[in-house]
């Protein structure tokens, strides 16, 4: 966060924002896609959010640093159960997700999609 670091209301949206992979801009900066927030009928900043590719890239980094280390490095269980926090954040819909995910995780697409089958017979039981 630039100028905004002494605005309690910026202070208090800087982590969902950064959760997010979003960036905080002045209002006066913000372009048309961008969110403008007010508080108490005066706009305080602008949410840049990051577009869905970049999202999953953000998503992964987040798994990565909770579970402590690289994801490739996790074993098959953990690993399945990334696959099932990202399917319940949308990380399949965007284009080469499951590309990325595999990568991220060390294994083949045909093993994303295994995991994903897989959760998928569980659910239907």
């Amino acid at each position: 966060m630039t100028a905004f670091g002494d605005d309690p209301f910026a202070a208090a949206v800087k982590p969902l924002v950064d959760a997010m992979g979003g960036e905080i801009l002045p209002p006066g900066q913000a372009g048309p896609e961008d969110v403008v927030l007010a508080w108490e009928g005066e706009d305080v900043l602008a949410v840049r959010l990051p577009q869905l590719a970049d999202s999953l890239d953000h998503i992964l980094l987040a798994l990565e640093r909770k579970r402590g280390k690289p994801l490739a490095e996790l074993d098959r269980k953990a690993k399945q159960e990334v696959v099932r926090i990202l399917e319940a954040r949308g990380a399949f819909s965007v284009r080469h997700g499951v590309e990325t995910v595999a990568s991220a995780l060390g294994v083949s697409r045909f093993t994303v999609y295994n995991y994903l089958n897989r959760e998928n017979a569980a659910k239907d039981k």
